[in-house]
């Protein structure tokens, strides 16, 4: 071989080597990219579980002793539980407030029922205008008939997944009659009791006085021991228990 064919096929072995290494390289990059978009989407991936897991709404469990109060609140707290104190101020014509109880409405009663918390509730009415008022009046004038804190509770989780549209009448009486019975509520003078309306004005009045103690601007409104929290946490289960808990300690 001549030196010139020598000189050749030195640069061809060169040029091959060196194309070799090129392609190693490209193939190095997209095993990279691939891995990064890999981690991306598991990320990515991880981070939706996480947030749904934070969101996702709480088994119910056992239920702590309910006491209705004479004022139309309703307590529910294990015996000697004082403190921390949730107050749940809502509107069963509410569409925030239906929604608050399918999130976070489990979470109240299990923190409740293990012993964590003092969960008052205080159904009042916030709107002015027709046919919201009347429906919340209704719906909460009937709530006071029922004395009885378990059956208060089947009734009130009754009114919220019959909750009407709020612009049409609805919680009609002899409805809510039938509703009370479905709770349970077999104590005389009940039928009438919702279908006479007996406690519509005490209904409005308790709502007007707690309105302007509380410095309500709307429903749903909880709050911790006396300070309104972010409804960002009232409707994230995890970090309502979380928030919860740390007051308790």
């Amino acid at each position: 071989m001549s030196k010139g064919e020598r000189a050749k096929s030195a640069r061809e072995k060169i040029r091959a080597q060196q194309a070799a290494d090129r392609a190693r390289e490209q193939r190095k990059r997209v095993v990279t990219y691939m891995t990064v978009g890999v981690v991306a989407v598991a990320a990515v991936g991880l981070g939706a579980w996480y947030a749904a897991s934070k969101s996702q709404a709480e088994l119910a469990g056992d239920t702590a002793p309910t006491t209705v109060q004479s004022d139309g609140s309703v307590v529910m707290a294990k015996s000697g539980v004082t403190k921390p104190v949730i107050d749940i101020f809502e509107d069963f014509q509410c569409p925030a407030c239906k929604q608050m109880e399918e999130v976070s409405g489990s979470t109240f009663r299990n923190l409740a029922a293990e012993g964590l918390a003092k969960v008052v509730y205080h159904p009042i009415t916030i709107f002015s205008t027709e046919p919201t008022k009347g429906n919340s009046v209704r719906a909460g004038a009937a709530a006071r008939c029922l004395t009885d804190g378990k059956q208060w509770l089947a009734f009130h989780d009754l009114l919220y997944k019959n909750q009407p549209s709020e612009t049409v009448q609805g919680f009609k009486t002899d409805q809510m009659v039938t509703w009370a019975t479905t709770a349970g509520a077999t104590a005389a003078g009940i039928d009438t009791c919702i279908t006479g309306q007996k406690n519509a004005q005490a209904q409005l009045d308790y709502s007007v006085k707690v309105s302007k103690e509380q410095k309500l601007q709307g429903t749903p409104t909880v709050k911790l021991n006396g300070t309104a929290m972010d409804n960002n946490v009232v409707f994230t289960p995890k970090d309502l228990r979380d928030a919860v808990t740390k007051a308790a300690k």
